[in-house]
């Protein structure tokens, strides 16, 4: 790091208070527009509910083995279509209310009535019904099979919920408070500037993927938002801070060789920075446009210009080593310049302005690019936009705080935008973001395709890992051949902590690699 970029850190960082006795301080890049885990897709909501709230089930550090939490044990029917999960009966609310099988059925019921909009619905599975023989079973029977249900129940959007939080609060729910059976509480949320956090004194139930089940060792949590990478960075290094799961890519490696710091990756960890294209929109319309915008980005250039080099290029929207990878997929996306150029003009876009920049029928090739306005998003955007300008195409870059992201992507008015999404399977990837029935949101590609949507039906309802397989597989070459995304890279994530922050592990689910942090403690 250059002095003068450092020092300026440090000046930056001199407003951030110092960690205070029994209290642990996180800092975040940027804020969630509300923490009702039910109605969002948004990581920065998961940072906290999975705090707050606990799930039926959780995720081992393998990434793919579901463990008890809520539920201590479950069996499933031959036929998939019942699942019943035994409870633990000595589980409270931060409120103080028991915690039962009705509350289960509540939020579930709550995540699949459409009033909710809960874009993750799907996670849960196609509900038929819910029932409780007893105080602390449930029974939860499915239309069809799911095959990736109890792993997806570890997600955040899974969350078990209070009914009376819920109801007390009503459409503030999420931003005045939560109450949740997890190892933390909530106290108070200034958005987009800070989230404190109490010690739930009653948790006892953590997941067996921590040696300590609770309570946390902890009597408060601060969790700053600073948007700024130098703040971060000086905070951390200065000891401001005690965590972040956000530490600039390009300083890890001199994280690492601190004499501060402990730097921890999480792996597996499946994350993929991509655009998707709006094919509804004239401009991006054209298969062949969407080719050639993919295929003339120098992915390598971009990883070790923006990240220096902690990431890795992607030309596949799964990547190799997830689950039910597709194979066939290697070798669809190839960067060629030449060829981008060709298919453009092949498209009819054969005419230049004065800037360069092709036009049809006196239109310019000028896309509007939504991007979020934090961490290295700006940056790769405009390093893209630079590549797009030797193929005449003029990226409109639009910038977004992360708080009023989520509203604008639920519009129409743009051709592209982009994200880094975490996922656990490619069955995963492919209902969230492909099947029509996520149109408009998560589909926001507006894509309408029946052969995808019954390769992706195959997929989930396999009995079999080959069945699953064999349908996911042929759903991702569809949708790659129809260069609906631009992969770019899959991100690597990393905890990083002060030295004096003992017992952490990093784990991979949904872009939070802190979890519940049972273990940590100075």
């Amino acid at each position: 790091m250059r002095p003068s970029t450092f020092a300026l850190a440090l000046a930056l960082a001199s407003v951030i208070p110092a960690t205070q006795a029994q209290t642990i301080t996180f800092a975040k890049a940027l804020d969630s527009p509300h923490y009702d885990s039910q109605r969002t897709t948004w990581s920065p909501t998961s940072d906290v509910t999975h705090m707050i709230q606990d799930t039926l089930v959780a995720l081992d550090w393998d990434g793919k083995t579901p463990v008890p939490l809520l539920a201590k044990s479950w069996t499933v029917s031959p036929d998939g279509k019942l699942y019943t999960f035994k409870l633990r009966d000595d589980v409270q609310f931060c409120s103080g209310k028991k915690f039962t099988a009705q509350d289960v059925i509540y939020s579930f019921n709550r995540q699949k009535d459409p009033a909710t909009r809960a874009p993750y619905a799907w996670r849960a599975g196609k509900i038929k019904d819910l029932r409780a023989p007893d105080p602390y079973t449930v029974e939860y029977e499915l239309v069809e099979p799911y095959s990736d249900l109890l792993v997806q129940l570890t997600m955040f959007n899974n969350s078990i919920h209070n009914k009376d939080s819920v109801d007390a609060l009503g459409k503030d729910y999420g931003l005045k408070g939560v109450d949740g059976t997890g190892p933390w509480c909530w106290v108070s949320w200034q958005p987009r500037t800070e989230m404190v956090l109490k010690r739930h004194d009653a948790y006892k139930w953590g997941p067996r993927i921590y040696k300590n089940p609770g309570p946390v060792k902890f009597e408060k949590m601060v969790i700053k938002i600073v948007p700024e990478d130098s703040s971060r960075l000086a905070a951390m290094m200065s000891g401001h801070f005690d965590v972040t799961q956000h530490f600039p890519g390009q300083f890890i490696d001199q994280a690492k060789k601190s004499a501060v710091l402990n730097v921890e990756e999480a792996k597996p960890n499946f994350q993929l920075n991509y655009y998707g294209f709006k094919i509804t929109r004239p401009l991006v319309s054209d298969k062949r446009v969407r080719e050639a915008m993919s295929i003339a980005v120098n992915r390598a250039d971009i990883v070790q210009a923006v990240t220096l080099g902690q990431s890795e290029p992607s030309l596949t929207y799964i990547h190799p080593d997830a689950l039910d990878f597709a194979p066939s997929t290697r070798g669809i996306v190839k960067e060629d310049v030449a060829r981008a150029n060709r298919l453009l003009d092949e498209a009819g876009w054969t005419k230049r302005d004065k800037d360069g920049i092709r036009t049809k029928d006196g239109v310019r090739l000028a896309p509007v690019v939504y991007v979020p306005q934090v961490t290295i998003f700006p940056r790769i955007a405009e390093a893209i936009q630079g590549q797009m300008r030797k193929i005449g195409v003029e990226w409109q870059i639009t910038t977004l705080d992360s708080t009023i992201m989520p509203a604008k992507l639920s519009s129409q008015d743009f051709d592209l935008w982009t994200v880094t999404v975490p996922y656990l399977s490619a069955g995963e990837l492919m209902n969230f973001y492909f099947d029509s029935s996520q149109m408009p949101v998560p589909n926001r590609m507006n894509w309408k395709d029946a052969a995808t949507d019954e390769a992706i039906r195959q997929g989930r309802i396999a009995l079999t890992d080959a069945d699953r397989a064999k349908g996911y597989q042929r759903a991702q070459e569809i949708v790659t051949k129809e260069h609906l995304w631009i992969p770019v890279m899959n991100s690597k994530m990393y905890l990083v902590t002060n030295k004096k922050l003992k017992g952490t592990r990093a784990h991979m689910l949904f872009q939070y690699s802190w979890y519940k942090g049972l273990d940590a403690s100075f």
